[in-house]
């Protein structure tokens, strides 16, 4: 057994699944289970941006290969791709060798699956489209949400090609899209301006991000999660900043421009609305096949049960949380039928519920000197990011536990 061959091989693994979104804990229990099929003793310490894997060799001594992660996207179907490699391994009699290994890595990281850039563009759409009809616009509303979407793509491709931080490509991205929508508005495409921003700005909000930091939190990895908190408030933050530029911009330009009202959809209009949205957002995170209708479904039976709930007269902030709760039961139950990922179900499935109206009206009123409303949005804001938190925390906690319990009533011993 080459040794060193091994744990570059292991490392290699670990480092493509943090490169394509997938959590701290997913990278590092794939390690060490890999490793413990071969019978080494190892080691894996992952955060956001390092990776560090050590083994104790056969002759006693130890080993550690230690790799920096870059910035990363959203290709959560190569994150299905690596962990079903990493089962395979486990489940064979006799584990492969090591160059096996590399070799498989390099033939999926060589065939993974990429939308054209048609469909890239369609998806933007879709997500600014659809999502704009479940915050009361008009139809000429979603046109110009779907439009903006265009919009983020556009910067947001650009951006990449100057190696730009995400930070600074969320602040272009909010200025550039949310002065577009006022352009369209003055126009006079479009009745509700915010209804168009709001659409469009869900394609900056950090879903993914958000939601490792809760399930990296809840398996104990504080690092990472506080990692990922940081840079979740950060984006937010770039969010604000460059939609309020653009307001300021805009209302220099054109003056205030108002809305004609929202308008107050049935439920089966605002799911409709929901299902194409997320239809969207699978293909931004690269989801592929059946997938993509059940992530968006799941995105369904989250914002249906946060409608029901309100329709019942329960708070905002505990209709969110059942909301949070209903996302997590769904993505787990989903992974467990399907062998799937269950990030895959659950960023998409809580999409629908992350508050980046509650990020534009903050900076709406702030930029309108508002500051009692704009402090009164803003806690509410944080209210609700931290119920859908809690919502998932709790049936990832639930889950694991079970998850568990089955394991020790499995092995002899409880061992």
């Amino acid at each position: 057994m080459n040794e060193r061959l091994l744990l570059e091989a292991v490392t290699t693994l670990g480092y493509r699944l943090a490169m394509s979104g997938a959590e701290t804990f997913r990278v590092e229990e794939t390690i060490l289970r890999v490793l413990k099929t071969y019978g080494y003793e190892a080691e894996a310490f992952a955060i956001p941006n390092c990776l560090i894997v050590s083994i104790i060799t056969r002759s006693g001594q130890p080993m550690t290969r230690m790799r920096r992660i870059g910035p990363h996207g959203n290709d959560l179907d190569a994150v299905e791709k690596y962990a079903n490699l990493s089962r395979s391994i486990c489940s064979l009699p006799t584990p492969p060798a090591p160059e096996e290994i590399i070799n498989t890595l390099q033939y999926v990281e060589d065939h993974r699956r990429n939308y054209s850039l048609l469909i890239q563009i369609v998806g933007f759409f879709l997500s600014g489209f659809g999502f704009c009809f479940t915050f009361g616009g008009t139809f000429p509303d979603a046109i110009g949400a779907g439009l903006c979407g265009l919009v983020v793509l556009c910067v947001d491709s650009f951006m990449e090609k100057l190696n730009s931080t995400q930070f600074f490509r969320t602040i272009i991205g909010a200025f550039c899209m949310t002065l577009f929508a006022y352009l369209l508005r003055h126009m006079g495409i479009g009745q509700n301006v915010d209804a168009t921003i709001i659409g469009a700005m869900m394609l900056l909000v950090p879903g993914l991000l958000f939601t490792n930091a809760m399930r990296d939190v809840m398996y104990g990895d504080t690092n990472s999660g506080l990692n990922r908190v940081v840079l979740v408030l950060l984006i937010a933050v770039a969010i604000a900043l460059g939609t309020a530029a653009a307001m300021k911009v805009s209302a220099d330009l054109w003056g205030i421009q108002t809305g004609e009202g929202l308008m107050d959809y049935g439920m089966w209009m605002m799911n409709l609305g929901c299902f194409i949205g997320c239809v969207g957002f699978s293909i931004y995170f690269n989801i592929h096949g059946f997938g993509i209708l059940l992530c968006a479904f799941g995105g369904v039976v989250t914002f249906t049960a946060y409608l029901a709930a309100l329709e019942l007269g329960v708070g905002i902030i505990y209709a969110n949380l059942l909301g949070g709760i209903v996302a997590s039961v769904y993505a787990e139950l989903m992974a467990r039928l399907r062998h799937f990922p269950a990030i895959s179900y659950l960023v998409v499935s809580l999409f629908p519920l992350l508050p980046g109206a509650g990020i534009y009206y903050t900076m709406a009123y702030a930029v309108q000197n508002e500051m009692t409303r704009f402090a009164q949005k803003g806690y509410q804001t944080a209210a609700i990011a931290a119920a859908l938190a809690l919502g998932v925390l709790l049936v990832s906690t639930a889950f694991r536990i079970w998850s568990n319990y089955r394991m020790k009533r499995r092995t002899p011993n409880g061992i």
